[in-house]
């Protein structure tokens, strides 16, 4: 499998990115933002779709568009973190645009355009060239090391803002950064998971991790290494099934270690 250099170019990218979403979606689970992460993957698409229209590399709409929207969310929240009211009219604002940039591109001559929404919508995480998996991977880390650096200060805003404000920690600064790595995790994530299926992977190895520790520092690798093994997993799975696509498989298996981690813990009450 590994005489492919589709197959290393795979895993090098979606090991890290897999870190990156295990690494922010336990802050983002803990800080209940699972809504503002479902945004971000839809601006992601959006913003793919709005590159490939004008003829510029989807990786430049990806990234300015989500980091933009992550930074107007963040500015329209109380104290940097953004409410469902500020997300969902952001979200649909933003599909919005999204709907008349699929008109665009259903009445476009070139098939080009079309293809590159349907991998952004689902993934292509065997198309990658090596240097985005290198570029995927160099993101995802520096998200994830990000986090892990502010992981203390970011557990306390989260956790009680007015005791981080005492203590002259910036809240407001904290969860604007976050939603920034947010997004860039997003931005990166979704060329390789795809949109639709992005936030399983910020979820679901998250949620498994919060069920199973209450500690924060074993809950944040817990979830990066569900959620890398869950990648590692499902493109082996893809690659021995032709007809499963890498981003199913890789969400399946996310999600049934989150069903375990909540059926374990629903024995352990019961005992």
């Amino acid at each position: 499998m590994f005489a492919h250099d589709f197959v290393r170019n795979a895993y090098l990218a979606g090991t890290f990115v897999a870190l990156g979403c295990g690494v922010v979606g336990w802050f983002v689970v803990l800080r209940g933002q699972l809504f503002a992460g479902d945004a971000l993957t839809h601006v992601a698409f959006v913003g793919a779709i709005a590159a490939a229209a004008v003829g510029l590399d989807e990786r430049a709409g990806l990234f300015v568009l989500t980091l933009a929207a992550a930074a107007v969310m963040a500015g329209l929240g109380r104290r940097g973190q953004a409410d469902d009211a500020v997300i969902g009219t952001v979200f649909a604002w933003i599909l919005g645009i999204g709907v008349l940039l699929l008109a665009v591109l259903a009445t476009s001559a070139s098939g080009g355009n079309g293809a590159a929404a349907a991998n952004t919508l689902f993934g292509s995480i065997y198309s990658l060239t090596p240097s985005g998996s290198r570029l995927a991977a160099a993101v995802s880390l520096v998200a994830a090391l990000g986090v892990l650096a502010a992981l203390r200060p970011l557990l306390l805003a989260t956790l009680d803002a007015e005791l981080a404000a005492v203590r002259g920690i910036p809240a407001r600064a904290l969860a604007l950064g976050f939603l920034l790595v947010l997004a860039a995790v997003t931005a990166e994530g979704t060329q390789a998971i795809g949109a639709l299926l992005l936030l399983g992977l910020l979820a679901a190895p998250a949620g498994a991790a919060h069920r199973l520790t209450a500690s924060p520092h074993r809950g944040v690798a817990l979830s990066a290494l569900i959620a890398v093994l869950a990648v590692w997993g499902g493109l082996a799975l893809s690659y021995q099934i032709a007809s499963l696509p890498p981003s199913s498989a890789i969400i399946g298996l996310a999600g049934v270690v989150y069903a375990a981690a909540t059926l374990l813990t629903r024995r352990r009450r019961m005992a």
